[in-house]
């Protein structure tokens, strides 16, 4: 007979201490028990960038008051608990290392299943802690670190179709925000600063837009914006700016998410329910999601995107993906160690560098 299943999740890949409780109940229903993050904005600020580090300093003083909030808001007692996820990877090695000694120490006190959880799968299965998502459905994952097309399958199930062969979509947008003075974290804020700006004022690179199927390509982009920035004179030039970049990632992303569609119906020639999901950070960016909703519309898929609070890194997806994992029979392993690169489709080629798909 079917329980109702909690777990706690753990997440200290990069520069976010978080910790959440996640339930699924014997019906089916999913809830979110807790979710506590806690950001490192302030001590990084003045490095313009994440310092590992300091990162996994951080992350050690505050991981155990943050599980102690996680649970005290979730209202469960620890035997409650029927099992632990943490990131294990891709992330910062040092970073990872911590959340994982605090979740191998947890499960094993308590005697409970640990699961070694890839953050990516946490981002690919977000939408599932909103509302039911059936397999197979296409998967853009946007963030700081990763820009890809997947098809989602099934749990632990992943095939790519496509990935940047340089910079990361969330890395591009890190970098333009640094090149026009923007303060750390200032990817978000260049969706601000485009909306004081006129859009058409810079003509900007679109690298690989019809080559290389879904493939995308950052790295030309962002030095062009480097070389517009030497002549800006004004704040208004940097308003422009950011509005023409802003544009043509949305003008790169329109062509490779109507290729990516067209990639996964070929792979997919019978699915009834056509669903694109769009996941990480930067799903963040309003402009970014009417682009998609616009492309996905035209070619009859739905869009699903999850509340902003579960695009940036957090603890409720490492949770639900190490519940699926349980409940897909994975079995758990204590002895699983960081992973800092560790790809959702472990067949897939890697992909760095515009000689190698050209």
């Amino acid at each position: 007979m079917k329980k109702d299943l909690i777990f706690l999740g753990i997440e200290t890949s990069c520069d976010e201490t978080a910790a959440a409780l996640v339930k699924k109940s014997k019906n089916g229903k999913v809830k979110i028990l807790s979710n506590i993050v806690s950001s490192q904005e302030i001590v990084h600020k003045k490095f313009g960038g994440v310092v590992p580090e300091l990162a996994a300093r951080a992350h050690s003083e505050k991981i155990d008051l943050i599980i102690k909030k996680a649970i005290t808001k979730s209202k469960v007692k620890m035997d409650q608990i029927d099992g632990v996820a943490c990131t294990a990877g891709p992330g910062l090695l040092v970073c990872l290392m911590v959340g994982m000694t605090a979740g191998k120490t947890i499960a094993s006190a308590l005697k409970k299943p640990f699961f070694g959880t890839n953050h990516l799968e946490g981002h690919a299965l977000t939408m599932g802690l909103i509302k039911p998502m059936k397999f197979p459905y296409l998967l853009l994952l946007i963030s700081g670190g990763h820009s890809q097309f997947l098809s989602v399958e099934g749990v632990g199930k992943y095939k790519r179709l496509g990935t940047t062969i340089d910079d990361a979509l969330g890395e591009a947008f890190d970098k333009t925000a640094k090149i026009l003075g923007i303060e750390f974290p200032g990817g978000p804020k260049i969706e601000t600063f485009a909306k004081f700006g006129n859009e058409n004022s810079f003509d900007l690179p679109k690298p690989i837009l019809h080559k290389s199927g879904c493939n995308m390509s950052y790295a030309g982009l962002k030095t062009a914006v480097l070389h517009a920035s030497k002549n800006i004179k004004s704040k208004q030039d940097k308003y422009d700016l950011a509005a023409s970049f802003q544009k043509t990632i949305n003008q790169i992303l329109k062509v490779k998410c109507a290729k990516a569609i067209e990639m996964f119906l070929e792979k997919h020639k019978k699915v009834k329910n056509k669903n694109f999901v769009i996941a990480g950070g930067v799903a963040s960016n309003q402009s970014i999601r009417k682009t998609i909703k616009q492309v996905s519309s035209t070619l009859k898929f739905n869009t699903h995107f999850p509340p902003l609070n579960l695009c940036t890194d957090n603890a409720a997806m490492i949770a639900w993906a190490g519940l699926q994992n349980y409940e897909a029979g994975k079995k758990p392993n204590l002895k699983i160690i960081s992973q800092p690169r560790w790809p959702l489709d472990q067949k897939a080629p890697f992909m760095k560098g515009a000689g190698l798909i050209l």
